[in-house]
């Protein structure tokens, strides 16, 4: 019966000698920190987009409320916006990670 596959790269990862282990943990890190940096990226740009579109900040509009002329197209967007604001804050949190090599 064959192993499953996370046991098989688990047993493989703790064959590995020391200096690899820290190795394959500090690439495969800034790999993830360089595809939360572009995530990141993208968010920005988004809110960056809405804020331009409609000259205000989400921030205003969750203390105010739309406008009572809101159209569907700006509700649309407010829930677009409040997900891309969102997804910002997540990149954020988890694109400051400083990675380190020994």
């Amino acid at each position: 019966m064959e192993e499953p596959v996370t046991e098989s790269i688990e047993a493989r990862f703790y064959s590995l000698s020391k200096a690899d282990k820290i190795s394959v943990i500090a690439h495969g890190a800034t790999l993830l920190l360089a595809e939360w940096k572009k995530r990141l990226f993208l968010a920005e740009s988004k809110v960056r987009h809405f804020e331009e579109k409609y000259h205000i900040d989400l921030a205003h509009i969750e203390e105010e409320g739309l406008p009572d002329d809101a159209d569907v197209e700006m509700h649309e967007d407010y829930i677009a916006w409040r997900h891309w604001t969102d997804a910002s804050l997540k990149a954020k949190g988890c694109s400051g990670v400083q990675v380190q090599y020994p």
